[in-house]
């Protein structure tokens, strides 16, 4: 990050993640927390700053210890977990704070309590979706994997290959949900959600806690787990949620995004040894690839179908085995995966050889967001 202290990574944890585990949010977020404390060797008494994504930091730092707390926020609206972690980054840069904890608790709800009601007063966005039954996430990635098919190369067997490619890793990922083996048939055997979304194609739902911890490169050096460097981040939004409206729906804030974090470094997308690109849709991550430019336009399909995102691949990609199959923790575990990979010797049979730069991107549509992370 240009300007300010260099910060860096030095803890990460998660909850014991499962579905309708029927614990509290408070619950997963004390586990995720300490968890990444013990992991950095730190006390709750180190701790200066929060920042979550949902859920109250002060009633989350009163629960956990951290006080007093020289600086705290709650995101709203934004790219998932990625936003309280650029905060987070940036309040150790500045010195708002000297070590800082970016939290995620999510508990999986039933699908009717995420029905909305439509038709009157209804504004922005709103208006276009819900009266039409365009309620939920799924639908609108529905629409959007459609046009992205019409526009280009990529077919549903490249999408099934996708999949295989990130059970996969998920496979030799003791904290992933779904682990069991996964053919191209079983994916095209799975139900439509919102055609051609299939089951496969959408991330996982469960009750989960992620704790991520930044502090200074002075700090890091004395602490218990190898630094993981934050070199450069980015948030873009171009527009608001009716994207699927636009003209161009495929290449999206993505492209944006990814100006802006080349931009703040000497680094390129040559240089990456792994991607954590977020897939709460599959078809999301496809369209990172495409932003990124390690194939043409168009043609992500047949990138992945080529063994480009596998381990041997031209960009690892998802080596965790995204959240089609860790499960749904809103980028959060992507985060984890690229520490734990650039750290060394930490992700097992999914280790990339020598990983010294990972790209860590989330979301798509109206915002997004990106960190690229440095091994050195």
């Amino acid at each position: 990050m240009r300007g300010g202290r260099r910060v860096a990574i030095v803890g990460v944890g998660y909850s014991d993640a499962g579905r309708r585990t029927g614990l509290s949010e408070r619950h997963h977020a004390a586990q995720a927390a300490r968890a990444a404390l013990a992991d950095a060797g730190l006390e709750s008494a180190d701790i200066d700053g929060l920042t979550t994504w949902g859920g109250n930091p002060i009633d989350f730092a009163h629960m956990l210890g951290f006080s007093p707390l020289r600086w705290h926020l709650d995101v709203g609206i934004s790219p998932a977990f990625i936003s309280p972690a650029i905060h987070a980054a940036h309040a150790v840069a500045s010195g708002q704070a000297d070590v800082v904890v970016a939290m995620r608790v999510i508990l999986q709800q039933p699908s009717r309590a995420n029905l909305w009601a439509g038709g009157t007063g209804m504004a922005f966005d709103a208006q276009f979706q819900h009266p039409f039954g365009d309620l939920m996430p799924a639908q609108w990635a529905g629409l959007l994997t459609n046009r992205y098919l019409h526009e280009s190369d990529a077919t549903e067997e490249d999408f099934a290959n996708f999949a295989v490619t990130q059970r996969g890793y998920a496979a030799n990922n003791p904290e992933a949900l779904l682990r069991e083996p996964l053919t191209a048939e079983d994916y095209l055997a799975a139900p439509y959600i919102s055609k051609p979304l299939r089951l496969l194609d959408c991330d996982y739902p469960c009750d989960s806690g992620a704790a991520v911890i930044f502090t200074t490169e002075q700090r890091a050096r004395d602490l218990r787990q190898k630094p993981v460097f934050v070199e450069a981040t980015a948030l873009s939004a171009i527009h608001d949620m009716t994207f699927e409206l636009l003209p161009d729906m495929v290449r999206t804030s993505p492209v944006h995004c990814l100006q802006e974090l080349w931009s703040n470094t000497d680094l390129t997308a040559a240089d990456l040894d792994c991607a954590q690109l977020y897939d709460g849709f599959s078809v999301i991550t496809l369209q990172w690839l495409e932003a990124l430019g390690v194939c043409e336009p168009g043609q992500a399909g047949p990138f992945v179908s080529s063994g480009g995102t596998s381990l041997t691949g031209a960009l690892p990609t998802n080596t965790d085995g995204g959240a089609c199959n860790v499960g749904r923790r809103h980028g959060a575990n992507f985060c984890i995966e690229a520490t734990r990979q650039l750290r060394g010797g930490q992700s097992g049979e999914r280790q990339v050889a020598d990983a010294e730069v990972a790209l860590w991107a989330n979301a798509v549509g109206p915002f997004t967001g990106a960190m690229l992370l440095t091994g050195s």
